[in-house]
């Protein structure tokens, strides 16, 4: 019966779906949905026969980040021919799944105690390899291939890998003495011991298999993306696990199939897929019908149906206008509306906040369709997916800001290829995967305002530490580059300490504050690059009572301004965030209009009136600084 209900819903998603979102109901979006499902789907296969048991493997997500990292470090530092490599990772996962299952079955301890356990530490070897700041790339393209490639030109390269372990699973588990042990284990592990079943070998395996398929989970993430870093499948573990369970598998072990796996494992795909494809109806003139209305609220009922409990995708709002009951807008009008997508690195970032107001703005005067969308938080992967999904839809222009270069070229690269214009601003991709890079303005040119700033306030000598976003961040570190550079040309009196990462989060840049005032307490500047950073690190300072320490940095005035007028805060420097915003959509316009070829010198943009273009980099201008003289002048 549950399998029956999982059905129904899936084929109602595919209905409501179809009749939505663009380009859902073709085959290419199809295999689309099974190619973006096969490193989690992965990790589902090989975890449902852990919940058959009764047992749960919260270090599956870990383990993928050290596999990917060994693979890279294999390849790239240990100098090994990438089948080596590829091996040095599978016996790395098999070695993570003999540890958790020496420590389950042996030492009879509580599978959920031991993997949260090896989580942390899978984890944590990963970002001790790397430093949290090394991303291995360079992969060969035999590699790349399986990741990125298609057979026949439209089944993706990496699906009879998925497709051989599902049938090998489903064998095992359903057609063997093996599974039917899982089985009883589940049932009564006290029970199996009486009939002689060895539970602890039969318990073991399920967990090494799990280390095995986790590390082949991350050499296919690696072929996909083109990169190998430390937080690769973060989270996945427990998309995983809603997969299992809604696809009927017991928690408390007994019951489940591999099939059921994989039909909760496309529920949760098709919706995700869906909704994206779905876009937003946002714009002034596009009218939403009342029955669309009907259609798009029944699809969002019927995917929180599937996924209740396991708060796995957040349903986006939907903004309209709706000019007059029954008024319409003409079909020949909005077939030629273009449509502009829009990626933050991160929506909730305040920052890339006021980006948007910019871009709304750009987007009704232009009359074009806004397509505002990103991850939740940094992750290039969850750039790369809806990047995907865009060019599946159909979209006119796609605009990124960039959170790692080597991770979304290849899709960008995809995109050109399908006629898409590709723009990137805030932070640029590879030079060949876009048209133009909507530069705030040059990096040296931020890097040389800070510098010159930080030696002014220091009265030219003195012990600075910079508190970045994301190690690694493309434009941030190009900032640090040329700020290195800046010092040992002109100003060799200043002396970096230490450099800290934050992620974008305020509450990570002053806890690192606090520790780099203790440990060098010499430093008489913090220097935050990214706009949380900033006030971060001037609450640290100031609960710290440092009144000899400066905090200068890049960030949205408004969140500064208590700081500034404290006199904790000294300086922010930074670009209008909302004329990026502006000068990125307007951009997008003019190149889906093709007003924007290659070797164009400068552009009219609407309010910012004459903008050049050095080469394919469309610059804004260049950096403010913000004070206490100034500051409240600003509203961004």
């Amino acid at each position: 019966m549950p399998s029956r209900i999982l059905l129904a819903a899936l084929g109602i998603e595919a209905i409501l779906f179809a009749a939505i979102a663009p380009n859902f109901a073709t085959v290419a979006n199809v295999f689309e949905v099974m190619r973006l499902s096969v490193e989690v789907g992965l990790l589902a296969v090989a975890m449902t026969p852990i919940l058959v048991t009764g047992g749960i493997d919260l270090s599956v997500g870990a383990m993928m980040g050290l596999a990917a990292v060994i693979f890279g470090a294999a390849y790239r530092d240990w100098s090994l021919p990438i089948g080596m490599a590829a091996a040095a990772a599978l016996l790395a996962g098999c070695g993570g799944g003999v540890l958790n299952a020496a420590l389950i079955s042996a030492l009879d301890i509580p599978p959920l105690i031991v993997t949260l356990g090896s989580l942390s530490l899978f984890r944590g070897l990963a970002e001790g390899i790397t430093h949290g700041a090394t991303n291995y790339s360079g992969f060969p393209p035999t590699l790349l291939r399986i990741g990125q490639g298609y057979l026949w030109g439209i089944v993706p390269a990496q699906l009879p890998i998925f497709l051989a372990i599902v049938l090998s699973y489903a064998i095992l588990l359903h057609r063997s003495v093996i599974g039917r042990a899982w089985y009883a284990i589940g049932f009564a592990a006290s029970g199996a011991r009486y009939a002689g079943i060895p539970v602890a070998r039969r318990v073991g395996l399920a967990y090494v298999l799990s280390g095995l398929v986790s590390s082949l989970a991350a050499i296919v993430y690696v072929a996909h993306l083109g990169q190998a870093r430390a937080d690769a499948g973060t989270g996945y573990e427990l998309d995983a696990i809603t997969a299992v369970v809604l696809g009927g598998t017991s928690v408390f072990g007994g019951r489940g199939t591999i099939w059921g796996t994989l039909g909760g494992l496309f529920a949760i795909a098709v919706l995700q897929n869906g909704l994206h494809l779905a876009g937003r109806l946002q714009e002034e003139d596009t009218i939403v019908r009342n029955s669309q209305v009907a259609v798009l609220c029944a699809a969002v009922i019927a995917g929180a149906l599937i996924v209740a409990g396991t708060n796995v995708w957040l349903v986006r709002s939907i903004e309209s206008n709706v000019r007059g009951a029954g008024a319409a807008v003409p079909a020949s009008r909005r077939a030629h509306r273009p449509v502009v997508a829009v990626m933050p690195k991160a929506k909730g970032d305040p920052y890339f906040v006021s980006c948007r107001a910019g871009a709304e703005e750009a987007a009704q005067e232009l009359g074009v369709d806004l397509i505002w969308d990103g991850p939740t938080s940094l992750d290039a992967a969850k750039q790369n997916e809806l990047v995907e999904n865009w060019i599946t839809r159909g979209v006119d222009v796609i605009a990124v800001a960039v959170e790692n270069r080597a991770a979304i070229s290849t899709v960008l690269r995809k995109a050109r290829e399908r006629g898409i214009r590709v723009l990137t601003w805030d932070a640029d991709a590879e030079p060949d995967a876009r048209d133009f890079f909507v530069n705030q303005a040059t990096a040296e040119g931020i890097a040389n305002a800070l510098t010159d700033e930080a030696a002014r306030l220091l009265g030219g000598a003195g012990d600075f530490a910079i508190i970045t976003g994301a190690l690694t961040a493309a434009n941030q570190n190009e900032w640090i580059a040329f700020i290195r550079k800046r010092v040992s040309e002109k100003h060799s009196g200043l002396k970096l300490a230490t450099i800290r990462p934050s992620d974008d989060d305020r509450d990570k840049a002053f806890a690192e504050t606090q520790t780099i005032l203790k440990v060098y307490p010499s430093v008489k500047l913090m220097m935050a690059i990214s706009a949380p950073a900033v006030p971060g690190a001037a609450e640290a300072v100031r609960q710290a009572g440092r009144s000899d320490v400066r905090v200068i940095g890049l960030s949205l005035p408004n969140i500064n301004k208590p700081y500034v007028h404290a006199g904790v805060v000294q300086t922010v420097v930074l670009w209008n965030t909302r004329d990026l915003g502006y000068l990125t959509v307007y951009a997008g316009a003019l190149a889906a209009d093709q007003k924007l070829p290659a070797g164009t010198r400068a552009i009219e943009a609407g309010r910012l009136g004459a903008i050049s273009i050095r080469g394919s980099e469309i610059v804004l201008g260049p950096p403010l600084l913000f004070n206490k003289e100034n500051i409240d002048r600003f509203d961004f």
